[in-house]
């Protein structure tokens, strides 16, 4: 058999998580906020700003077994904050800026603010982190240390590179969202998971036909509208096997090998063709020209316009 062959599955058909996404509050002293807050069954970032506080406890629930991740952006007087779990009050001090909670839906988490307050919130299914944790190799993860007012300079940092994008109507594709799960996944399972035994080195990664399919379909979807299980699926692999494996392959993860792969089709259309920017952006998959522009700089270290505007007086 050839070893570059693409292996027929042998798996019974698998469906796709429900797609990630994210939401910016913003309340207001004339905001209804009610007593209990549902969060969907997927991975979900949510920040919720209140410039007047909260007028009463909040409990926070989930459809599916999940961790909650909070995040403050700002410093809360501990007169002003309290925070439960099973009910049960927890003991808290000064509420530091980028300081984390970290609590299983599973006690039915509840807080009160009462004064201005701005956090971001992760709703993290415990069916991801199951994933992480087989694939990395740990026993089944039955626990999570509760943490409360954390100094976590992971979780912290991470918040603090998203917080840009978040309120925006092209802020993150689900491609991305995929990957920063993954990203937070791992890093909770690592340090509040109540693990059995630890993880063994793992190395590798894609076969040359898992790679190939990877790449058509990473370049078929380039608005980045396919989902991380998707491709995994199709190179039958787990979706955090597949993360890990395609980062050893080609050194970056998917989110970014497709923002290169954008980047460089853009280059290919600014040198061949008079395409003005805006109608470039959308042919290479960014949604207004201003993404693109911000996007291409970072990448390329000057405009898409001086960019071009170089490239023609080179070639003449």
């Amino acid at each position: 058999m050839d070893k570059n062959a693409s292996p027929k599955a042998d798996k019974a058909p698998q469906t796709s998580p429900e797609a990630p996404f994210t939401t910016f509050i913003r309340l207001d002293g004339r905001s209804s906020v009610p007593s209990q807050f549902r969060t969907s069954g997927s991975f979900t970032i949510t920040r919720l700003q209140s410039p007047a506080g909260l007028p009463g406890r909040i409990t926070k629930l989930s459809p599916v077994p999940a961790l909650l991740v909070s995040i403050s952006l700002k410093s809360l007087p501990s007169s002003s904050y309290r925070v439960w779990a099973a009910d049960k009050l927890i003991a808290t001090s000064i509420v530091h800026p980028f300081r984390s909670n970290v609590i299983d839906f599973d006690s039915q988490p509840s807080c009160w603010a009462g004064s201005a307050f701005d956090y971001v919130h992760y709703s993290v299914p415990r069916k991801g982190l199951d994933d992480i944790a087989e694939d990395l190799g740990f026993g089944r993860v039955s626990d999570y240390r509760l943490a409360v007012l954390e100094d976590d300079l992971v979780v912290a940092q991470i918040t603090k590179s998203i917080l840009p994008f978040l309120g925006r109507s092209n802020g993150f594709s689900v491609l991305a969202l995929d990957q920063f799960s993954l990203v937070l996944g791992a890093h909770l399972l690592q340090r509040y998971g109540v693990l059995q035994k630890t993880a063994p080195r793992l190395k590798g990664g894609l076969a040359p036909w898992q790679k190939r399919r990877a790449s058509e379909l990473l370049h078929e979807s380039m608005h980045g509208r396919i989902r991380l299980s998707e491709i995994a699926r199709e190179c039958g692999l787990s979706i955090s096997h597949f993360a890990r494996s395609f980062k050893t392959s080609f050194g970056i993860s998917t989110h970014q090998w497709l923002i290169q792969h954008r980047i460089d089709h853009a280059k290919k259309l600014l040198s061949q063709t008079t395409r003005s920017l805006t109608d470039i952006a959308i042919q290479s998959g960014f949604n207004d020209q201003a993404a693109f522009t911000r996007t291409f700089h970072q990448l390329v270290g000057v405009s898409p316009g001086r960019w071009r505007r170089h490239y023609v007086s080179k070639e003449t």
